[in-house]
């Protein structure tokens, strides 16, 4: 197979990488509605719950804790872990195309204070929602089923 003139070999085995991160579905009760801290981001501009990379010596509750402090600008506690969530991707690292494998624990955290403004330059907003508006919000549909999973544990509490 040629491309602008160029033979391309197939048979070169991508990369293939294994990540974990973890992050958390952090709620607040106001008046007896659940709310959920979202986050846009950035370059991206899709609607996730925040989450990121499990840093070296950390677990993945204390990283996913960190990570919605990071990205949301909240500070929370932990109540319960809610799912591991598997997928596959694929990005350019170091000019080669790469396969990742990821892992992300999630967490059910609940809002102890700070402001959802003071979030980090990662992301370029960071929200309360409602339930139903961040189920239609969040792009990725592991992510919508987490929150549902969430809704359950908050519901048996």
């Amino acid at each position: 197979m040629t491309k602008n003139n160029k033979i391309i070999d197939r048979t070169e085995r991508m990369q293939t990488l294994e990540q974990v991160s973890a992050g958390g579905v952090a709620f607040r009760e106001i008046d007896g509605r659940v709310e959920i801290a979202i986050i846009l981001t950035n370059p991206e501009r899709r609607w996730q719950l925040p989450k990121g990379m499990i840093d070296s010596g950390e677990t993945a509750d204390q990283a996913a804790v960190r990570e919605v402090r990071e990205e949301a600008g909240i500070d929370t506690d932990l109540i319960a872990a809610i799912d591991i969530t598997e997928y596959w991707f694929s990005a350019d690292r170091d000019g080669k195309r790469t396969r990742f494998h990821k892992f992300v624990h999630w967490f059910l955290l609940r809002y102890r204070s700070g402001n959802v403004e003071d979030h980090d330059h990662e992301v370029l907003e960071a929200r309360w929602e409602t339930v139903d508006a961040t189920l239609e919000m969040l792009v990725f549909k592991n992510e919508r089923d987490v929150v549902e999973k969430a809704l359950q544990i908050i519901k048996s509490k």
